[in-house]
């Protein structure tokens, strides 16, 4: 079974916890797309992981990859490996596999992507962690891989022709060009010790799935942070919806059995680009404070508003989703009404979906209905129907909205916190 797992909004929806969750059931945990700007966080116990590269199947049993689509910082990727050695868990090759067709983020692509930046009139709100600059270099062919990084001749001849052009336009960006070659001595350090790691990531998936394998392949950021679909030009530099998996990782799209997609109770969105549900006063404080809305990578505060439908229509017609998981539904206890945006005023009309560019989506007025809320803590239910009316009648509210199925609701942070509809 070959099982494509995407967020369904602006990232952040929780992800990794239900990666974590669903991962027990797979043999295989691969990451398809993006780089560290990605934060996936994985409570268990007491102890809680923040993974930005390794796939958040990390604590099970599965074989994780990281596939050709993802871009890597290898200091960043080694010192998670390190970071889960001093928590006991050990990510061997034979736990972890690196596709050798991995770019790499090099530290001019870091430097490039701060000083870009800043010189923006209209910020885009970059983590800042050269991802872009990275895939660009991708798409232009001036790429380093894992591949060359591992070989330590071909890397040193790689930058022997890419050096030159970097300090350039590092240089025409008002930065130190330095950066280029002070770092190659270390690069050829890391290259060693992630060359073990390297393999086929298509072929080993293609295999496992000839050999009725599970495979869950996961996402980073969100359907409205894809490069093609998303809120322009406020998006990430890679193809976050469910089909792209097909394309970066090498599968064929007939191989796919199911879609689950990661969806708020309400909505958050890192960074600038249009959020229309967004509540700048005490609803949205309550929701960051309650639900921890901090950025895993950056530490940014989140911008929060009420659960968007049109938004999330949208993602389900991108990624085809036969499942959704709703994370969060305990945030949203203690308020009462809860309000849902189910369309929008734009130019004079009520729509039901979201306008196709980002200039007009900072436009809309969100139409709103409203539904009774509940007290109670709902953290510790063992069973959906344990839930109060009000807090059941959210989720069949928003499953109505988008015509999809809601599998699994979470209620609370924990591993353990989690309900099958």
């Amino acid at each position: 079974m070959f099982t494509i797992l995407t967020g369904a909004q602006f990232g952040d929806e929780g992800k990794g916890k239900i990666v974590d969750l669903l991962s027990q059931d797979y043999d295989i945990v691969v990451r398809f797309q993006g780089g560290n700007n990605a934060g996936h966080t994985v409570i268990v116990g007491d102890d809680t992981y923040k993974l930005h590269l390794i796939p958040s199947g990390v604590l099970t049993d599965a074989r994780l990859l990281i596939g050709p689509g993802v871009v890597v910082d290898p200091r960043v990727l080694i010192q998670e490996i390190e970071m889960l050695k001093s928590a006991g868990i050990r990510v061997t090759p034979e736990k972890l596999g690196i596709d050798a067709k991995a770019s790499i983020i090099m530290p001019y692509h870091i430097e490039m992507d701060k000083l870009r930046e800043q010189r923006r009139t209209q910020k885009i709100g970059t983590t800042a962690r050269g991802i872009g600059f990275a895939y660009i270099d991708k798409i232009s062919r001036d790429e380093v891989r894992l591949a060359d990084l591992a070989h330590k001749n071909d890397f040193l001849a790689t930058m022997d022709e890419l050096a030159p052009q970097k300090e350039r336009a590092i240089l025409d960006l008002g930065g130190d060009p330095d950066v280029v070659r002070d770092s190659i001595p270390d690069y050829t350090g890391y290259g060693a010790i992630l060359k073990p790691y390297i393999t086929d990531v298509s072929y080993e998936l293609n295999i496992a799935l000839n050999h009725d394998m599970n495979v869950l392949a996961e996402g980073a950021q969100g359907a409205h942070l894809d490069i093609i679909h998303g809120t322009q030009k406020y998006v990430t530099s890679s193809s976050t919806v469910a089909g792209s998996a097909c394309a970066y990782l090498g599968v064929g799209p007939k191989r796919v059995d199911q879609v689950i997609g990661v969806v708020k109770a309400y909505i958050t969105r890192v960074g600038e680009g249009p959020l229309p549900t967004e509540q700048a006063g005490e609803i949205g404080d309550l929701l960051r404070e309650a639900g921890g809305e901090f950025g895993t990578t950056t530490g940014r505060p989140r911008r929060c508003g009420w659960f968007d439908a049109p938004l999330a229509r949208k993602a389900v017609y991108l990624n085809a989703y036969t499942g959704i998981a709703l994370t969060k539904l305990d945030v949203l206890t203690g308020i009462d009404p809860i309000r849902i945006c189910i369309g929008y005023e734009f130019d004079g009309q009520c729509n039901e979906y979201p306008p196709e560019l980002s200039s007009e989506l900072e436009r809309c007025v969100p139409v709103y209905e409203e539904v009774e809320g509940w007290d109670q803590d709902i953290s510790g239910a063992e069973d959906f129907s344990d839930l109060p009316a009000a807090a059941q009648g959210y989720v069949h509210r928003i499953e109505d909205l988008l015509g999809v199925t809601i599998q699994i609701v979470s209620v609370g942070p924990k591993r353990e916190q989690v309900l099958f509809v």
